[in-house]
């Protein structure tokens, strides 16, 4: 499982007040904590009006490649702002591109950028009316950024669609219609990664982690390969480890064992 650490996001109270202010020790202080945790990418959204985003995304990364070496996944929902970040080389090894979709040219936009490299991205599958409910349309749109990675030479193996999973209190099947995105998306290319940001399920229901901890134990089964989430967070965690080792992702628990031993799940060493 790829873990993108989500805690480096302006949506987050204290990270947008941390942002304005220019706190650069509770930034410091969260990337160190995810590196710990053993983040693969550190997710970097400054989440701030348009004229602001492209100065507080500067300022993150300055902070973020200054404490860390792990690979940095710039955020934004404004794929000129993403090209421009890529463009000017502020980003000191290749990361994550987060994200693309079918509204308008932002495939067109961001591929072309990333072909041939090893910079990885994010694709949502929504486009001009937004997010479909329907799996067959969802399905519809990852096959159309697919056939454009492809077109461009985007490495597919760098590729992750995210289905955005839908919450269960307004959609009661969004659990079987994730899986079976998951599913779809691997049918048609099996070297696609499918992500999500699992905590979307649990909007507005109570004692949300179960929520989520079932619907990551549900789609890691259904063959989810990364998730964007708090990597401290031992009982996720936790979960992601125990379900590889019974998936057999993780043959004979290896990785599951290591983690023990280094008191990233369960709690205690």
């Amino acid at each position: 499982m790829i873990i993108i650490g989500e805690k480096i996001n302006g949506a987050i109270p204290s990270i947008r007040k941390a942002i304005a202010e220019r706190d650069a020790d509770l930034i410091r202080e969260r990337v160190e904590a995810q590196d710990r945790a053993g983040a693969d990418f550190l997710d970097c959204a400054p989440s701030t009006t348009t004229d602001q985003e492209y100065d507080a995304m500067l300022w993150l990364l300055g902070l973020l490649q200054e404490v860390s070496k792990t690979p940095v996944c710039i955020d934004s929902p404004n794929a000129r702002l993403l090209a421009r970040i890529l463009e000017e080389g502020h980003v000191k090894k290749p990361g994550m591109v987060n994200s693309v979709n079918e509204e308008g040219d932002k495939c067109e936009t961001i591929f072309p950028l990333i072909a041939g490299t090893k910079w990885h991205v994010i694709g949502l599958t929504c486009d001009k009316d937004g997010i479909p409910q329907q799996v067959e349309k969802k399905l519809d749109i990852a096959k159309r950024i697919i056939d454009k990675a492809v077109k461009y030479g985007v490495e597919l193996s760098q590729l992750h669609i995210d289905p955005c999973v839908m919450a269960l209190s307004t959609m009661p099947s969004s659990m079987k219609d994730f899986e079976q995105c998951i599913m779809g998306i691997h049918e048609y290319a099996p070297e696609v990664k499918v992500t999500g940001a699992i905590s979307n399920i649990s909007f507005e229901m109570p004692a949300r982690k179960y929520v989520n901890l079932g619907c990551m134990a549900y789609a890691i089964h259904a063959g989810l390969n990364s998730a964007i989430l708090d990597p401290c967070n031992t009982d996720m965690m936790s979960t992601i480890y125990a379900c590889e080792a019974l998936c057999m992702h993780d043959k004979g628990g290896r990785k599951y064992n290591r983690a023990y031993r280094q008191g990233k799940i369960g709690g205690k060493k």
